[in-house]
């Protein structure tokens, strides 16, 4: 149930129980006219009666004395509506205490207004009374809060559960890629580097597609490690985000490429998820201008814009104006990131020649 609606039912409820005791202590005839306030009081206090289910204990017994005293032989029903309410909460060993209080004081409130100044037989029955609906007050209360912790613990089962299959799905897939990629991985960082160490031996030049194949062999052993880190400790490793891109275009230098940082904007807190994704838009763009573009230079462009995230790479490599490019499988997932965080991607040839990626992420500035 919604707070709201919790709410407007309290109060629907506490509005019927103070009619109700005012209508029955009309229908009495009350000897003293200040006994309608606590009767009214009483039933309306049970408007707080999850928030403050001690003091609306409290105060619905004071009340129920309170009109006692004043000639009215109305029923504490307001107060039985706290006792469910009290022990529902948990508070059961100060309900006790405050029933136990009540039965005491209500037959000396009765006595002291002089209506029952004759047939101790009846107070007795009369208290007999009380105790019991008290009594099943207390129970229905202490019924229903035992089938809510029941209910959250079946709850908290599910949950550990569904945890502890998807640790087990993490590790799995773990395994998997550590068998299937790591070896493969390492046999081509190794080709590459023995390679490049052949050649300056004998003083050959080093082909620039050996030196790319080489830092990307390097870039995928780091990535495999950080991803199979974060898989096998369950996030315990935080994720790459935007404090991560300089490292990224320092490794872009180091093969060769003039690539550039600029941030612009105010510097602000993103969320995780656009901070990763921001990294990954970052790193695919990159790798694939020293893979594919044959460019000088490269610009990455961050820029922190009011409820929004711009991350823009620019690269002055071979793609043709006006040619839409073959989405690759690096472009498709920059774009499935980006469009699951409700951003827009836009990735063409510049019209000055070669390649841009820009991409728009919204931030949540409440976050």
């Amino acid at each position: 149930m919604s707070t709201r609606r919790a709410a407007v039912v309290d109060w629907v409820i506490a509005v019927c129980v103070a009619t109700a005791l005012l209508v029955t202590g009309l229908s009495e005839h009350g000897s003293a006219a200040i006994g309608y306030a606590p009767l009214v009081a009483g039933g309306l206090a049970l408007a707080a009666r999850r928030r403050a289910p001690v003091a609306v204990l409290v105060v619905t017994g004071v009340c129920a004395v309170g009109y006692q005293a004043a000639g009215f032989d109305v029923p504490a029903v307001a107060f039985l509506f706290a006792v469910y309410a009290a022990v529902r909460s948990g508070h059961r060993t100060v309900t006790v205490v405050a029933s136990v209080l009540m039965l005491a004081a209500l037959p000396l409130a009765a006595l002291a207004s002089g209506l029952h100044d004759t047939g101790e037989a009846f107070a007795q029955a009369r208290g007999a009374l009380e105790l019991a609906w008290l009594v099943a007050a207390g129970a229905a209360g202490e019924a229903l809060r035992q089938a809510e912790r029941r209910a959250d613990e079946a709850e908290r089962t599910r949950e550990e559960t569904a945890r502890r299959r998807a640790d087990q799905e993490r590790l799995h897939i773990a395994r998997e890629l550590h068998d299937s990629l790591t070896h493969q991985i390492s046999v081509i960082k190794l080709q590459a580097e023995v390679a490049v160490h052949v050649a300056r031996k004998r003083g050959e030049p080093v082909p620039e597609s050996l030196l790319v194949i080489r830092e990307a062999g390097r870039e995928a052993s780091r990535e495999l490690r950080a991803t199979l880190e974060a898989l096998r400790d369950d996030g315990k490793n935080p994720p790459r985000g935007l404090d991560d891109v300089p490292d990224l275009v320092e490794r872009a230098r180091t093969t060769g490429l003039d690539a550039r940082l600029t941030v612009e904007g105010r510097r602000a807190d993103v969320p995780a998820a656009v901070g990763r994704t921001a990294y990954r838009i970052v790193q695919e763009s990159l790798t694939n201008v020293a893979r594919h573009a044959a460019a000088a230079t490269a610009s990455v462009r961050i820029d922190y814009r009011p409820g929004a995230l711009v991350i823009q790479v620019d690269d002055d490599g071979r793609a043709t104006p006006g040619v839409a490019p073959v989405p690759g499988v690096g472009l498709l997932g920059m774009r499935e990131r980006v469009t699951a965080l409700g951003g827009r991607l836009r990735a063409e040839p510049r019209g000055e020649g070669g390649f841009t990626v820009e991409a728009e992420l919204p931030v949540d500035e409440t976050s």
